[in-house]
């Protein structure tokens, strides 16, 4: 009979600790506030990028995209002010 009151009271605790309860706090999303969305790191360029032979304007697709190739990649014809903003014409306005 002790036995079997422990394991009830074992049971017990469990289903108080992960039952139904906690299980719908837990799936409820949070709403992101602005401070914690101005925390959150971006989207990294470097793995989104690599250098692929590229080194035109014509041939970038955005400004992030250019500017990428610009100070990662060797070669590339895309500031010719030399200012370090690339294609100033088309895509880093």
């Amino acid at each position: 009979m002790k036995k079997l009151f422990v394991i009830a009271a074992v049971l017990g605790g469990l289903w108080y600790y992960y039952g139904p309860a906690a299980l719908r706090s837990a799936s409820v999303p949070r709403p992101v506030t602005n401070a914690q969305a101005a925390s959150e790191p971006a989207t990294d360029p470097v793995a989104t990028y690599r250098c692929d032979g590229r080194i035109y304007c014509s041939q970038m697709t955005s400004c992030e995209e250019a500017t990428f190739f610009l100070r990662h990649c060797p070669g590339v014809k895309m500031d010719g002010n030399g200012d370090g903003v690339p294609c100033e014409q088309q895509w880093c306005r």
